[in-house]
């Protein structure tokens, strides 16, 4: 316990040194406060908000969770595709990999133009952000298998779908579960930035009426509020990743 409280130690001093500059630049007026708001009164706008940012955050994580589950689906799909079908990956991989090249906010404007500003458009964002690193971790824990085990399923004449299960799947889990959180902080920022293009409820239809308002340290209490839940997504999914990877027996 002592040493997980230590490792923590160097992230918690930087921090408050951050918090500490921060209030000092905004105390001097270097920056004036109605564009950099004192640390205090961002706190304060977040405890007072808070009901209001939880209130809208739950339409944002249904949206975020929603988009990982079809992502996590349609990457694994696409890493067995790939898998079984070598010329696959070579026709589909690339194209990936260019899909990746156009930033996320330029897109949106495009999604939301044929799906409409509905819940429909922020799904599919949360998608086109989080399929791309699943597919490729996935796809490389495939790649990457111990051609011993292989082998030895093989000659017991174990077929494609049984070394699938067995084998590729189990111990494609670590490098599936370091892009899923990677993809948990994507999908909920992504779901956020869709929102900001319309919508009637969310943390993105929030930030941009606060931002209107001019109510800075609102939108400073939303960015942190953001940035919370994101790590409670990730710490989630660390307890997530702990227990299946205990159950298979399988080291990170």
């Amino acid at each position: 316990m002592k040493r997980k409280i230590n490792s923590k130690m160097p992230a918690i001093l930087l921090i408050l040194i951050i918090t500490l500059i921060w209030g000092v630049i905004s105390e001097l007026n270097i920056i004036p406060q109605f564009m950099l708001p004192a640390p205090f009164d961002v706190f304060k706008a977040f405890y007072e908000n808070f009901f209001i940012l939880l209130k809208h955050s739950t339409f944002t994580i249904f949206e975020a969770i929603m988009g990982l589950i079809c992502s996590i689906i349609l990457a694994f799909l696409m890493s067995i595709f790939m898998d079984y079908f070598k010329i696959a990956k070579q026709s589909i991989y690339p194209l990936l990999i260019v899909t990746q090249t156009v930033p996320t906010i330029a897109v949106a404007p495009i999604i939301v133009l044929f799906f409409g500003y509905g819940i429909l458009s922020k799904i599919i964002l949360v998608i086109m952000c989080c399929f791309f690193p699943l597919t490729i971790s996935i796809y490389d824990g495939f790649s990457h298998i111990d051609k011993e085990y292989l082998n030895l399923l093989k000659s017991m004449g174990a077929n494609y779908l049984q070394i699938l299960i067995h084998l590729k799947i189990p111990y494609t889990f670590p490098q599936f579960f370091s892009s899923l959180k990677v993809s948990a902080t994507y999908g909920f920022i992504s779901a956020v930035v869709a929102e900001w293009l319309g919508g009637t409820i969310g943390v993105g239809v929030y930030m941009t009426r606060v931002k209107s308002a001019y109510s800075f340290d609102k939108l400073f209490a939303s960015i942190l509020f953001v940035s919370l839940i994101s790590i409670c997504f990730v710490k989630l999914i660390e307890l997530l990743q702990k227990r299946i990877l205990k159950h298979l027996h399988i080291e990170k």
